[in-house]
């Protein structure tokens, strides 16, 4: 059993009660109580939580599936509730709302929701540039991360997501994945990814935290196959530029030191660092490393998440950095990711493909 499936099973009977809580208070503003019809419906919510992820974790399934992205939109939902009804709440403690205009606030949920749904299931390909005075070669490198192949994103994302790689790939000359390719709520085997053994030019993953859920090494087998470049602490090369991957790490992984990621720069390159998480860019900065590729935020992925994201990351929640040191340029990209975690909605962000446009200085 997976870390992710042990987490969500610990916290399932919690979230019931709280489902229980909310959904009777939003009741009781319509004047109805009636825990003959709750609690049984309680009980299906968490059943709809946990049996599907049991067998998902053997064999993925469309019932399996289904099941799971329902529950996905209902935690949207709940979500959206536990806000309105706080926030009500607090109101009606002065004054006391009508229930017809109760109604078309509550109805405001379902509107975005759809909204929300259809924009997590349409990828964007958006532009950047970052200028450097090193640059031999001018490159296209198509930025992907946190696709979040699961039981909710299944085989549709990543023939999507290839499908859009191919229109780029005249004009691109690398691809970068930043982790989180696995969503950690189904298995993986080999086979998942061989969409993108269609890719005609190179594509390198460097693992983040759900890629371990379903297991690593499932997930760099179907890497392989696919034809795909991993690299979990170790860099190459591709022509001016110079690539480390820097895996995400539990505690469990000896990571590289600063002298050792020292003896791989280049001053002669470009030197980019792949990692999942954006943090350590001061100290990666300092290293010598010119960008750093990351994700793992998802914008924050709907509102009012988008402005906790940008508190908890320091303002690194989303888009493109520049920093100077000693008269040389250093640049943080965090891309929102392609994907989605756990709620199949998009609320003030994109699921989006970046193209990072590297430019000599003019």
């Amino acid at each position: 059993m997976s870390f992710r499936t042990r987490r969500i099973l610990k916290t399932t009977p919690l979230f019931m009660i709280m489902e229980y809580i909310v959904l009777r208070y939003l009741l009781s503003l319509f004047s109805v109580t009636n825990d003959i019809m709750l609690i049984p419906m309680v009980l299906i919510l968490g059943a709809m939580q946990c049996v599907p992820m049991l067998f998902e974790e053997k064999k993925s399934t469309r019932t399996g599936r289904f099941v799971s992205t329902l529950f996905g939109i209902w935690e949207w939902v709940f979500v959206m509730l536990l806000i309105y009804l706080a926030v009500i709440f607090i109101v009606e403690y002065f004054i006391r709302i009508p229930p017809a205009v109760l109604s078309l606030i509550l109805l405001t949920i379902p509107a975005i929701g759809a909204y929300a749904y259809i924009n997590a299931h349409r990828i964007v390909v958006k532009e950047r540039t970052l200028v450097f005075d090193n640059l031999k070669k001018e490159y296209n490198i198509i930025h992907v991360s946190d696709v979040h192949f699961g039981s909710i994103r299944h085989e549709k994302i990543i023939r999507d997501i290839t499908s859009k790689i191919q229109e780029l790939t005249d004009n691109s000359d690398i691809v970068v994945i930043s982790g989180d390719l696995a969503d950690g709520s189904c298995v993986i085997e080999e086979d998942d990814f061989m969409e993108f053994k269609k890719v005609n030019i190179p594509i390198i993953f460097t693992s983040g935290n759900h890629d371990y859920y379903p297991g690593l090494e499932n997930v760099h087998k179907a890497c392989k196959k696919a034809g795909m470049i991993i690299l979990e602490n170790q860099g190459t090369t591709y022509g001016n530029l110079n690539i480390y991957g820097l895996s995400f790490s539990f505690d469990d992984i000896e990571m590289p030191t600063t002298e050792q990621l020292k003896a791989f720069i280049d001053k002669d390159k470009i030197n980019i660092v792949n990692y999942h998480v954006p943090t350590g860019w001061d100290a990666l900065s300092e290293i010598g490393f010119d960008i750093q590729l990351s994700g793992h935020t998802h914008g924050g992925q709907f509102y009012p998440a988008v402005w906790l994201g940008n508190f908890f990351y320091g303002g690194y929640n989303r888009g493109l950095f520049k920093r100077r040191i000693n008269d040389s340029k250093h640049y943080l990209h965090v891309t929102t990711g392609v994907g989605i975690m756990d709620f199949p909605m998009r609320w003030g962000t994109n699921s989006e493909i970046v193209v990072l446009r590297l430019r000599k200085t003019q």
